[in-house]
């Protein structure tokens, strides 16, 4: 962490402070150390008397060092807004986290150059609910794209596991500390997301326990990292409306599969293609939306898996339409002759063919 990121850590601990406040602070002191420095006449400006006098309190009694280490131990990774690999999707939202507390490999991810859909639905999903879920999350992760869900009981667990079933990438934003696994019952689900690749993350520090409001806001950064909103079902009061709501206000596109008339977990999708989400029927619906090609789905599976780490990566560059080696070679950032070997590599599996104009495409 840099000199100012570790100050994010401590306004994160202080409860009378979030991401509307820190912004406040920023904007008047510029760093977040001017600002978790200030005196309290200085800070009773943004934050008035009492809440300045608060936080002064709980920053002569808080170790960032310590607390940094005690993270450290706990394998808790923290980015906060100062840092490079903070999420500039997340980091041009209105009010973006003071700081990410995340479980799993985050080095291993740039969510930049990756698409990111989140699966979302109701927590009593029926039978078809499901099937829709995992057909469409097992589609997606097939092809690259990392499935953003809330780990919640319903449809979020099927879109995890179904991911996770095709050996792909899958997020869960957590509605209270990394290190609080809820619902218990969701322990195992939580371990295989980070033994097998995936992130746990969340905004709020270790320790924070359940409460019914930050669902909501957790919800926000589920639309807030994603491209796009796949809302499967959901009743009249779902969460999943809210997060189609944000991903709405957020400029992401919302997605929602045609559902039976006669359920009630089919108002949400069938509410939001009435408002102007696209209807899908297909994960290609989705995919077209991004430019990418539904190429990507015809490699077998027992193909990819075979796959090495370079050449897996040149094949879900390509899936995104970059296609001629000097710009593989750059969005990679690997040498050219390192692009060329792999591409020769994937030629001769019969996955990719250059065309008549110089342009490496998948077959």
């Amino acid at each position: 962490m840099s000199d100012d990121s570790i100050y994010y850590l401590g306004f994160s601990h202080f409860l009378g402070i979030g991401p509307v406040r820190i912004k406040l602070l920023l904007s008047e002191f510029k760093t977040a150390k001017n600002a978790y420095l200030a005196t309290v006449a200085q800070l009773k400006k943004i934050l008035g008397e009492k809440l300045a006098e608060e936080f002064v309190s709980f920053r002569s009694r808080f170790d960032l060092n310590k607390k940094l280490s005690e993270l450290t131990d706990k394998k808790i990774r923290v980015v906060c807004q100062a840092d490079n690999d903070y999420p500039s999707s997340l980091k041009n939202m209105n009010d973006p986290p003071i700081c990410l507390y995340i479980k799993g490999d985050w080095r291993s991810y740039s969510f930049d150059n990756q698409l990111c859909i989140a699966v979302v639905g109701t927590r009593k999903p029926t039978s078809y609910g499901i099937k829709i879920a995992k057909k469409f999350a097992s589609a997606l992760a097939e092809r690259g794209v990392i499935i953003v869900s809330g780990m919640a009981l319903g449809i979020d667990t099927v879109a995890h596991r179904s991911a996770l079933a095709e050996d792909g990438r899958t997020v869960a934003f957590l509605g209270s500390g990394v290190d609080i696994i809820y619902p218990l019952s969701n322990r195992s689900l939580y371990e295989q997301i980070v033994y097998k690749g995936g992130l746990v993350i969340s905004e709020f520090p270790p320790g924070m326990t359940v409460k019914p409001g930050l669902f909501i806001a957790r919800n926000r950064l589920i639309s807030g990292l994603a491209k796009g909103v796949f809302v499967v079902e959901g009743g009249e009061r779902s969460g999943a409306l809210i997060t189609a709501r944000y991903a709405a206000e957020q400029g992401r596109s919302v997605f929602a599969p045609p559902a039976p008339l006669d359920c009630e977990m089919s108002f949400a999708p069938n509410f939001l293609i009435k408002e102007g989400a696209k209807m899908v029927t297909s994960v290609d619906d989705i995919l077209i939306e991004y430019n990418i090609a539904a190429a990507v789905g015809k490699v077998q599976n027992n193909v990819k898996r075979s796959l090495s780490k370079e050449e897996a990566k040149l094949v879900e560059v390509l899936g995104k339409g970059v296609s001629r080696a000097n710009e593989i070679s750059l969005f990679l950032n690997l040498p050219i002759e390192n692009v060329l070997k792999t591409v020769s590599s994937l030629e001769l599996k019969g996955l990719l063919e250059k065309n008549s104009e110089g342009y490496y495409q998948l077959i």
